[in-house]
């Protein structure tokens, strides 16, 4: 198959008209969006009626190899790709409070470490006293109410039931925790040793920042205050 259709390009013959497997063409491609007014005026001229993701994916694909100009059916298309909302989703506060810690230590002059394998801690902080283990915890309930949040770890056991531990203070000094106000805090490990879990109202004096200005602003607020710059 490899050397028929290197033969075939070689002599130019045209296969636009093949279909392989497919129910329509080259042709009839370039027609349907040509006239059509969206990609679902598209799928039903080649007679795509209810098509699945993966046809969709094929048939945009097609349609951009051959160079096909697809941006006037984008307006009012359900199936076009819409912008994000840009809504917080606390649940992923636990995804993104690494490289907000990371950020904290790398713009006050520190150099920051990700460990290749699992390690005890997330963070190694390379600063101008040393360096230190860092484990990086989170919590969505606010820190000024009655906000808990684990300082513990739970060693692997089958099914994952085993007790939770207390960290090592030998090995994490410190713990930077982010909550449901976006509060950040910086806790010494020796402060909570041997503690499985802590009420952040009662750590207040170790908040050194809020990531609310980075984490904060939605769609709406960005689009305002691009429209007010301009």
């Amino acid at each position: 198959m490899r050397r028929v259709r290197r033969q075939t390009a070689q002599l130019g013959l045209d296969v636009s008209h093949f279909k392989g497997t497919r129910t329509w063409d080259d042709a009839q491609l370039k027609r349907a969006v040509a006239y059509g007014h969206s990609w679902d005026d598209v799928f039903t001229a080649l007679g795509l009626r209810t098509p699945t993701k993966g046809t969709r994916v094929r048939v945009t694909g097609h349609a951009i190899r051959l160079g096909l100009d697809l941006s006037h059916l984008n307006a009012g298309d359900a199936h076009a790709p819409v912008s994000p909302s840009w809504r917080i989703d606390q649940m992923r506060l636990r995804d993104a409070a690494l490289p907000i810690a990371a950020a904290w230590f790398i713009v006050r002059g520190c150099t920051v470490s990700l460990p290749i394998e699992q390690a005890v801690y997330d963070l190694l902080v390379h600063s101008p006293d040393g360096i230190h283990g860092v484990q990086v915890k989170t919590t969505t309930t606010k820190g000024r109410d009655n906000g808990q949040v684990t300082v513990s770890r739970r060693p692997y056991s089958v099914g994952n039931l085993a007790p939770r531990m207390p960290y090592d203070p030998e090995v994490i000094d410190y713990f930077f925790i982010v909550d449901g106000d976006y509060d950040m805090y910086l806790v010494p490990s020796r402060v909570v040793a041997g503690r499985v879990a802590v009420l952040l109202r009662t750590y207040r004096k170790y908040v050194v920042g809020n990531a609310g200005g980075l984490l904060g602003a939605d769609i709406e607020a960005v689009t305002l205050a691009g429209r007010t710059s301009a």
